[in-house]
């Protein structure tokens, strides 16, 4: 019965199958509507994801030709629609959705690219206030990175002569739109920085939509606004317009008008500022010089300045009377060691035994020196040595008689 039978080899039916699905024209070019899950994205670049409904799911895989061009960055739990073809791949035996194409569902790809990369710049401190720094008082050269045909540059240049006619603008044309505006905008805020030729950098344009001021969300111009050391004024748009930019420069202004308006002082105000400086300057002078003039005054009725011999009188009485004060002092001094050293030298010739030998006794010592202090340190027929007061006496012992202690 089996002989009867067409008998087909595992890869032979994967293969017909595969056949089956790259003929059909309508999985060559299918929509799809789904959530994203268990997405990955590999080192090649390659996305691999499973798109999920309430019912059912299918393996999806989106190259790196196709990912790369993405505004945004999948992330599981979001919900897209997403183009691409059905295939089978023959060697496991399953189909997967190989996606070409995919914006958000309900929410636009822009949209969500933007949040990403201000979620992403906000954890890495970017936006906090204190790494930003502070505008210079007085600019006097004004870099300007915007385009030299539109309408921002031409609200800067009328704002900025009107307010300060001394400020020196320097424009560095750009694009500010559409591809190749962010690269040229980074060029522009490199120039500056490089060549230290603005004392403050204006980055802007008018509005528009989205799409139009997109060049500004590039994450790369947001990093060259931070890293800049010349102080950056962004002005992207109209008031209701935020730009990563915006988040990202030391100061932010809703139009180029109020980007120009921040970046410089107006004449007639500095003026003013200037004229309550000086006036205060003025009269802290002209008090100092009244408490000096009235020094000067007191010092030159001083008694001295009549008549100068009055210093030395008084310098020599004070010397006089510091010589004095030295001499009692060191008599004091002198008395106190005195009396001090006469009642060390009494008790040391209290302790003299010589004192003893001068009333009239003598030290007796046996021939090698040692001190004879009993009759028994002797013998008869020994040499003993009395000491005098004066001198010596050689004397050899005959007798011996030791003295009786009295009974008590």
């Amino acid at each position: 019965m089996v002989a009867d039978k067409t008998i087909l080899t595992v890869t032979q039916l994967n293969e017909y199958i595969k056949a089956k699905i790259d003929s059909d024209k309508f999985l060559s070019s299918v929509w799809l509507k789904g959530e994203i899950s268990n997405f990955v994205h590999h080192k090649t670049g390659h996305f691999y994801f499973t798109i999920k409904d309430e019912g059912s799911l299918i393996r999806s895989l989106m190259f790196h030709s196709a990912a790369s061009k993405l505004m945004f960055r999948p992330e599981n739990g979001m919900k897209v629609i997403v183009h691409g073809r059905v295939a089978s791949y023959i060697r496991d035996g399953i189909y997967n959705f190989y996606v070409d194409a995919m914006e958000p569902d309900g929410v636009g790809a822009l949209y969500i690219a933007y949040e990403q990369l201000k979620k992403k710049l906000d954890a890495e401190g970017l936006f906090r206030q204190e790494r930003k720094k502070p505008l210079p008082k007085i600019p006097t050269r004004i870099g300007v990175i915007t385009s030299p045909t539109g309408a921002a540059i031409r609200d800067i240049i009328n704002v900025i002569s009107r307010r300060f006619s001394y400020a020196k603008i320097i424009l560095y044309p750009s694009l500010v739109q559409g591809e190749g505006a962010a690269p040229q905008l980074i060029r522009g805020l490199r120039y500056f920085n490089d060549t230290s030729s603005a004392d403050v950098i204006i980055l802007g344009r008018g509005g528009g939509s989205i799409e139009d001021l997109w060049a500004f969300n590039d994450e790369q111009l947001a990093r060259a606004v931070a890293a800049s050391r010349i102080p950056v004024i962004s002005a992207v748009g109209h008031e209701t317009d935020f730009t990563i930019c915006d988040f990202v420069a030391d100061r932010h202004a809703p139009t180029p008008s109020a980007a120009a308006e921040l970046a410089v002082p107006e004449t007639e105000e500095l003026k003013r500022k200037i004229g309550n400086i000086t006036g205060r300057m003025a009269t802290l002078l002209d008090a100092s010089v009244h408490v000096k003039r009235k020094s000067l005054e007191a010092l030159a009725s001083a008694k001295v300045m009549r008549n100068p011999i009055y210093i030395l009188d008084e310098k020599k009485t004070r010397l006089l009377m510091e010589s004095t004060r030295f001499d009692n002092a060191t008599r004091l001094l002198l008395s106190d060691k005195r009396a001090v050293f006469e009642k060390t030298v009494s008790k040391l010739e209290a302790l003299n035994p010589l004192s003893v030998l001068l009333r009239g006794y003598a030290a007796v010592f046996q021939e090698d020196g040692t001190l004879v202090k009993s009759t028994e340190d002797v013998s008869v027929g020994d040499t003993v040595i009395m000491r005098t007061s004066d001198g010596k006496i050689s004397a050899t012992v005959t007798k011996t008689e030791p003295i009786t202690k009295p009974n008590i």
